[in-house]
């Protein structure tokens, strides 16, 4: 069997799906890529036996059909190093000898059987169904995705949770100290349903989709989950599991706003943090017409900060303490130029909205304060 196609396309799709190989494998058959050629097409495919990804390429030639399993680092090594030009793939069926001859020279290596590589299972017909554009998926997970938990108690946390209701499609993340609840209007189905994206199969998504306007299929049952972009699938298991009702903590009157420039404010918090306790790493926010004050300290080691930073605000002046590094985290993965903090009290949780929310989107950052010893 010979094919031909161009070397930086191959080398780009395989570095696309080594990110779903594993480091160690419990079959040594995933340490490969899976070779098919049929209909004039190679179809390359990923696995470590709970994520699959494939993806299809047209070939410029191809004399016969097969398939083949070729260790990821062998041809990702033999590929990743050469300039655009054609590639012919030479390989023998019965052997598993390949040769790939390029302009001015020629690997050897010796595939293995690609009868021993576990067969993707397909989704049913009846698997519920959504579409969305690549950009505002990938957009989505990216806000979402840092919010995630990593609990092995309850791992229903460690995934981004997709909610699909009459009104909108809900993606939400949670970790128990912050959430992330993204609402996109545009999507929507009658009967509500819902599951739960591990945080492989998403860090695979958002590193890989496009940021253009091409539709993302998603296709799920209970237990699986196809997502479809361009050539490339991507197949993999879902948590399963409840996931909490995220909307009961949620408030619904936070009396007092503060709207503030977002840069200005991730700057003073990056400039205090290095001062607060390492055990806690709180900062506290003095809050009073006008102004807030951005202060940390570190007892043991007489170490402490102060900044102030202009807002708007016009409430009763409040002392409130969060998280630092938690708190840049929401207003990094923000994009508007100004955030509001819609507060209650100290005790209560706070809500981080954008100024200006994305087209036909509702995002909503939500983050618990920590107790302050006044």
């Amino acid at each position: 069997m010979r094919i031909t196609l161009s070397s930086s396309a191959l080398s780009s799709r395989l570095g696309t799906l080594a990110k779903v190989i594993n480091s160690k494998n419990s079959l040594p058959i995933l340490d490969c890529f899976l070779f098919e050629v049929a209909n004039q097409q190679l179809t390359i495919t990923a696995s470590d036996s709970e994520n699959v990804m494939c993806t299809t390429m047209q070939l410029e030639t191809a004399d016969g059909e097969g398939k083949f399993a070729v260790n990821n680092h062998t041809i990702l090594d033999a590929v990743k190093e050469l300039p655009e030009q054609p590639l012919t793939l030479d390989v023998d069926t019965n052997t598993f000898s390949v040769k790939v001859i390029y302009q001015n020279g020629m690997y050897n290596f010796t595939a293995q059987n690609a009868e021993e590589y576990p067969i993707a299972q397909q989704m049913p017909e009846t698997a519920t169904s959504l579409t969305l554009p690549s950009n505002v998926l990938a957009d989505n997970i990216t806000r979402a995705i840092f919010a995630t938990a990593q609990e092995e108690l309850r791992p229903v946390m460690n995934g981004i949770y997709f909610d699909l209701t009459p009104d909108a499609l809900a993606i939400v993340a949670s970790d128990g100290h912050k959430l992330v609840r993204n609402k996109n209007f545009t999507v929507k189905t009658e009967a509500p349903t819902a599951f739960i994206l591990p945080k492989k199969p998403a860090t695979l998504l958002k590193n890989v989709l496009g940021k253009d306007e091409s539709d993302v299929v998603i296709r799920f049952d209970e237990r699986n989950a196809q997502i479809s972009f361009g050539d490339t699938t991507l197949l993999c298991r879902l948590i399963e599991g409840r996931y909490p009702n995220y909307n009961s903590v949620i408030p619904q009157n936070n009396p007092y706003q503060l709207t503030i420039d977002r840069k200005t404010f991730i700057g003073a918090l990056r400039r205090v943090l290095p001062f607060a306790s390492e055990s806690s790493q709180l900062v506290r926010l003095h809050i009073e017409n006008g102004k807030v004050e951005v202060s940390s300290e570190d007892i043991d080691f007489a170490t402490s900060a102060k900044e102030e930073v202009t807002c708007d605000y016009s409430g009763n002046s409040m002392n409130i303490g969060f998280k630092g590094p938690s708190l840049t985290e929401i207003l990094n993965n923000l994009s508007s130029e100004e955030v509001t903090l819609q507060l209650a009290d100290p005790s209560r949780p706070c809500l981080i909205v954008p100024v200006e929310q994305p087209e036909n989107e509702d995002v909503l950052m939500l983050i618990m304060p920590m107790l302050l010893n006044d």
